[in-house]
């Protein structure tokens, strides 16, 4: 799990980036300027929940800092992800639930087919369905 102050310095640089000032990027948050002082400083750690405001504030997406927070493993980008993360018509639990839904079926996708894979014999038939006859 990264370390409290890796978030911290994260959320710090990406409020720099966006010339947003701690006040206000506290304010759109709906946290205390000392609360969100502490937290880019290491000293606290957010929930899932007051991260989610912080990336709304700062307008990244939630699972950059879930991310960041070690909540979240990293995923490699794909169309699919992209677009679940760029619907803006969707929550961040939504896109979360989706993220978890097709990340399982990959997951299973991949299991599948190791599974058919071992099962081939590699000295066998390349047709898996042709069963050679005995001479």
């Amino acid at each position: 799990m990264p370390a409290i102050g890796q978030l911290g310095d994260f959320i710090r640089e990406q409020r720099q980036a966006a010339k947003i000032s701690l006040r206000e990027l506290a304010m759109s948050a709906g946290v205390s300027n000392p609360y969100l002082s502490q937290i880019e400083r290491g000293l606290r750690k957010p929930s899932a929940e007051i991260l989610q405001q912080i990336a709304k504030g700062l307008r990244i997406s939630a699972e950059a800092l879930y991310i960041q927070a070690g909540i979240l493993d990293y995923r490699e980008a794909s169309p699919v992800v992209d677009a679940i993360l760029a619907d803006e018509t969707l929550t961040e639990r939504q896109r979360q639930v989706l993220l978890e839904v097709y990340e399982s079926f990959r997951k299973q996708t991949a299991t599948t087919a190791t599974s058919v894979a071992s099962l081939l014999d590699p000295d066998g038939p390349a047709d898996p369905l042709v069963v050679p006859s005995k001479p």
